[in-house]
Order: structure tokens, then C-alpha cells, then sequence
């Protein structure tokens, strides 16, 4: 079972492994910086279907399928999934994982939700509810305009502090058996809100979440950032990702040597026009069930502290005058 460290830490004594991953993206995001890491680089944002919301259920329900595969699974080995997306109701994911026929547990985090996917799997598979669970997420940059900004046929001036929502779908088994990455640590987050009102500023509304969720794993466990091979945050972007330094950097601790976010890795933002980099819940998912866990096969990588970032708005919201709350959960990896 697990054990509480400190006022937010969770540590793993079983420590539940990654045994299998996968991660499926769109055509854009094949171009990047991280195409090779990537199982699937689909031809276009459609992939065969008539809307960009079934498109996207396509995407997930297909890496989830691939991560099973991978592991040398059956669907009925899969006890639990624990899956979300930035579509109302989570419809990407119920529409993806209605013909499956697992219990699934519907999560919603905004771009955070990768981590707190990780997180319940975890803490199910380390008490002993389940021997296989699969955390995965998905986002769709057409679908997300449409619901969150504006319509692409209005073709909107984007500021620079705007970032590019990733296609794309990662998936992850969690296990108490096999060989992989261990989980050793969990930081589920809290609801941190500076009082930024600009949602077309999502690393100034999340890099406060970020800060608080590092900073609370250190205090509790009296770690330092060079006891961690590499750092991760979601998607804060080009902005977002110095605030973060500069917030934890107050609290005496360093980020500066071992430090990326998964938004600035997967997009090269000069030559692909995505401005502040990349976000959605499925950059951070991808990032991590592609490139990063690759990295850790690799042995690059020993240690990992994952911290997936989201912004909790919605039009009404935002419309309504409301100020954006983020929240960041953090997971820790190791080999």
C-alpha cells in the first residue's frame, strides 16, 4: 500500500510499473522535433471520419488498442481505464471506448489530465484493485478551436502568448507485474488561481499550478531537482515554462540544468508557426508515452518527475468574467 509523505506526496512502496505505451499523432506534429518517437503519424487531421470529435475518439480508442498490443495483452486483461478529454462530457473518450467494453472511469483535468489519468491508475494497481489499469488522454487541435476559441473558418489572429493544441492520443499500462518504469511518487495537485483572466495566455494561468506541485514534492520529501534526471511539465510554452523558473527559483529551488516542457519539445515553433509551443491534454500524453519513455527504455532517463499542467476554464466561464484556474499533478518515474 501506499504511504503519505508530507501534505501532498504519495509514495508507491510496491511501486506500480509502466509496462507498455503508445502514442498516436496528427500530421503537424509528425513534422516536429520528436516525429521518430512517435507509433503513428496519421496523413491528415481526419483520418477517414466526417467530424474532428470522431476523429479524435478514432485516435484514442486506436493507442489504446496499440499500447494492449504492445504489451502482448488482451482487452480483458485491462481491469480499469481511466481516460479524458477537453471535449464537453468527454465525449472523445466515452464515443472511443464505448465498443470496448471495460469499466472506465472518466476524468477531467483540461491538459493536466494525463497525470491524474497516471495517478488513479496507480494508486489502483498499488492497492490492489486491479493487476492491469490504462491511463491515456487525447486532444484535436480543430476540435479544441472550436469549442474553446473560435471556429477555424473565422481565422482568428492568434497573440504569441497562444499555444498550438496537439493531435493526438498517448496511452500507458500500468502494472503490478513486468518489467519497466517504475511509479514511484505521486503529487496530485490543487486548484491554484493567480487571478489571470486571459485565455489565450494558458502558461501564465499554469505555471503557478506547476510551481506549487514541485515545490510541495520537495518540500515533502526533502529532495532537490538534481536528484531527478529530468523535470517535465506539460504544456506551459515558451512564457509559461520562465515563470515557472522564476516561481520556484523564489522557493530556493533550481530548475535550470534538468528541466523541459513537453509543450517546447514538440513543436519547433519558429519553423511550424505554433507561437508559445504546445498544449492539450495530448501533449504532455504523447510526449511522455512516446519520447520520453523511450528515453527511459533507453536508460537516458533514470529518474522522472512528469508534471502534466491544466488550465480549469470553459467559455462560460471565461465569458462570464471568471478568472482561469490551473492545476498541475505530478508523478514520479523511475528506472
Amino acid at each position: 500500500m501506499g504511504t503519505q509523505v508530507g501534505t501532498q506526496t504519495i509514495k508507491f512502496d510496491n511501486m506500480p510499473k509502466i509496462v507498455s505505451h503508445a502514442a498516436i499523432v496528427g500530421p503537424k506534429e509528425g513534422e516536429g522535433p520528436l516525429a521518430s518517437y512517435f507509433d503513428q503519424i496519421l496523413e491528415d487531421v481526419l483520418w477517414g471520419e466526417d467530424s474532428w470529435e470522431k476523429a479524435e475518439s478514432k485516435i484514442l480508442k486506436e493507442a489504446v488498442l496499440m499500447s494492449i498490443k504492445k504489451a502482448s495483452l488482451n482487452l480483458s486483461d485491462i481491469r480499469y481505464i481511466f481516460s479524458g478529454d477537453l471535449l464537453s462530457q468527454l465525449i472523445g473518450t466515452s464515443f472511443a471506448l464505448r465498443p470496448l467494453g471495460v469499466p472506465f472511469f472518466g476524468v477531467y483535468g483540461a491538459c493536466s489530465t494525463m497525470g491524474e489519468s497516471l495517478i488513479l491508475a496507480a494508486m489502483t494497481v498499488e492497492a490492489g484493485f486491479a493487476d492491469y489499469c490504462l491511463a491515456t488522454t487525447s486532444s484535436h487541435f480543430c476540435g479544441a478551436e472550436k469549442q474553446f476559441r473560435f471556429p477555424l473558418e473565422y481565422g482568428s489572429q492568434r497573440p504569441p502568448t497562444s499555444t498550438w493544441t496537439v493531435t493526438g492520443s498517448g496511452a500507458v499500462i500500468v502494472s503490478k507485474i513486468g518489467t519497466g518504469p517504475k511509479i514511484t511518487y505521486a503529487i496530485p495537485g490543487k486548484i491554484v488561481d493567480l487571478g489571470a483572466m486571459d485565455p489565450m495566455d494558458m502558461g501564465a494561468v499554469m505555471a503557478p499550478a506547476a510551481a506549487d506541485t514541485i515545490v510541495s514534492f520537495f518540500k515533502d520529501t526533502g529532495k532537490q531537482p538534481s536528484d531527478l534526471d529530468l523535470i517535465a511539465t506539460g504544456d506551459l510554452g515558451k512564457y509559461g515554462s520562465k515563470l515557472l523558473i522564476e516561481l520556484v527559483k523564489k522557493e530556493g529551488y533550481d530548475l535550470t540544468s534538468n528541466y523541459i516542457d513537453c509543450g517546447m519539445e514538440i513543436f519547433d515553433s519558429e519553423s511550424q508557426n505554433t507561437l508559445a509551443g504546445g498544449s492539450g491534454c495530448g501533449c504532455s500524453a504523447v510526449t511522455l508515452a512516446g519520447y520520453i519513455l523511450e528515453k527511459m527504455e533507453d536508460k537516458e532517463i533514470n529518474k522522472l518527475l512528469f508534471v502534466p499542467t491544466g488550465a480549469m476554464l470553459s467559455t462560460v466561464s471565461s465569458n462570464e468574467g471568471e478568472s482561469i484556474p490551473g492545476i498541475a499533478h505530478g508523478v514520479v518515474l523511475e528506472n
